[in-house]
């Protein structure tokens, strides 16, 4: 019944980065140790094989159906937090663009991007907070919305529209204050646990990746692929998603076939010979037929 799994969900597998021992079965249910065995040879990390195995069995009355990969919320049990969700964004986002400074946000408005995050690096407070009180200067008169990437602080201190937090970054933020000055949240995730983690949050959107190998910095998952980003899509398609990590002209086509309504990118823009050329050819995925 594993390799059955295995075989019918090929388009979910990539390499597996997990050590066979690292797999402990918890439970002596049948479905839910066939599951996490099958998920361990299509590649799925442990944690997210574990949740994986327990929506299964969830969603199965004791019955094992081969064509039921868990595809509601409720079988995965998402636990909840002390506060209200965060203010909404549109659930269709666009062309999403990362911007590394303030100079790049103002090209980027001035050009039409609806949605742009500034990611700027600095190990000076000072020059953080003068970039991102700048970025959102910069844009306040363009129909755009920017997210602040990881600086909630400064963000909260110059009402941004929104802050984007990746993972590592959920333990050290004051979310509270965040909620309470009615920024958006957006969260990074790359797996079913993650995404289980960052709906606890009820943030605004969720962004899914990295779809595609990025060298923009060090992923400590592999690459997640399009079957999984559609099996993502799917479970969560009541809410905001942005497909992100190396996404291009050549592959956003299918990024967004997948069921996301924005995608981010960064080189494909930034590192364009011609921005202004690549936005207009990007914006064009994102319009109606």
């Amino acid at each position: 019944m594993v390799e059955q799994i295995v075989n019918h969900y090929q388009d979910l597998q990539i390499p597996q980065r997990d050590r066979e021992e690292d797999f402990q079965l918890t439970s002596a249910n049948t479905i839910y140790r066939i599951v996490k065995v099958a998920c361990f040879h299509l590649g799925f990390i442990s944690v997210d094989a574990e949740c994986i195995a327990n929506a299964w069995v969830n969603q199965s009355d004791g019955n094992f159906d081969l064509d039921q990969w868990p595809k509601s919320l409720a079988d995965f049990e998402v636990p909840s937090k002390p506060f209200p969700s965060f203010a909404s964004c549109p659930k269709n986002l666009g062309l999403y663009v990362v911007a590394p400074n303030a100079e790049w946000v103002s090209k980027l408005a001035r050009a039409g991007v609806k949605t742009i995050q500034l990611r700027f690096k600095s190990e000076v407070p000072s020059c953080i907070e003068d970039e991102v009180k700048q970025a959102i200067h910069l844009v306040k008169n363009f129909d755009c919305h920017l997210w602040i990437n990881d600086h909630w602080e400064a963000a909260i201190k110059h009402h941004a529209y929104g802050v984007h937090l990746g993972q590592e970054d959920l333990a050290q933020a004051d979310f509270l204050p965040l909620q309470q000055a009615g920024l958006r949240l957006g969260i990074s995730t790359h797996g079913y646990a993650e995404i289980i983690r960052a709906l606890s949050f009820q943030p605004s959107y969720i962004a899914l990746g990295a779809v595609f190998p990025t060298t923009l910095k060090t992923m400590v998952t592999a690459p997640q692929g399009l079957g999984r980003l559609r099996r993502y899509s799917q479970l969560l398609k009541d809410y905001s998603l942005v497909g992100i990590g190396g996404v291009d002209a050549s592959n956003i086509a299918s990024v967004i076939d997948c069921g996301v309504g924005s995608a981010a990118l960064v080189r494909a823009v930034i590192g364009a010979d011609d921005y202004l050329s690549a936005i207009k050819t990007l914006q064009l995925y994102f319009e109606p037929s």
